[in-house]
C-alpha cells in the first residue's frame, strides 16, 4: 500500500508561482510513475506532468515551460513547481502514484488563481 499526501495549494494572483508537494509513505519502493493531474470545476481530469523511476519528466503543452515537476532522490516526495501561472490552471490538483501492484490517488490540493 502507498499513501500519498498533497500540500501547496491556495491562492495565487496571475503571474505568481506555488510548489505542490507530494508525500509519499509506506510501499514507495514499489513506485515507478509519479504524475500530477488536476480538475478544474466542470472539467475532465487532465495529466499535467509525469516524472518515472528513471527520471524522465513529461509535460502536458499547457503547461510546458511554465511548471517543473522534480522528484526527490529518495523518491518518496514529487514537487510541482508552477510558475507564471494563469486563471485557467484554477483547478484541484491529484497526486498520482503507479506501483508495481496498484495506482494510488492523494486527496487533491486546491490551487485557485485570481486575475
Amino acid at each position: 500500500q502507498v499513501q500519498l499526501v498533497e500540500s501547496g495549494g491556495g491562492l495565487v494572483q496571475a503571474g505568481g508561482s506555488l510548489r505542490l508537494s507530494c508525500a509519499a509513505s509506506g510501499s514507495i519502493f514499489s513506485i515507478t510513475d509519479m504524475v500530477w493531474y488536476r480538475q478544474a470545476p466542470g472539467q475532465q481530469r487532465e495529466l499535467v506532468a509525469v516524472t518515472t523511476r528513471s527520471g524522465s519528466t513529461t509535460y502536458s503543452d499547457s503547461v510546458k515551460g511554465r511548471f517543473t515537476i522534480s522528484r526527490t532522490n529518495a523518491k518518496n516526495t514529487v514537487y510541482l513547481q508552477m510558475n507564471s501561472l494563469k486563471p485557467e490552471d484554477t483547478a484541484v490538483y491529484y497526486c498520482y502514484a503507479a506501483a508495481l501492484w496498484g495506482e494510488y490517488w492523494g486527496q487533491g490540493t486546491q490551487v485557485i488563481v485570481s486575475s
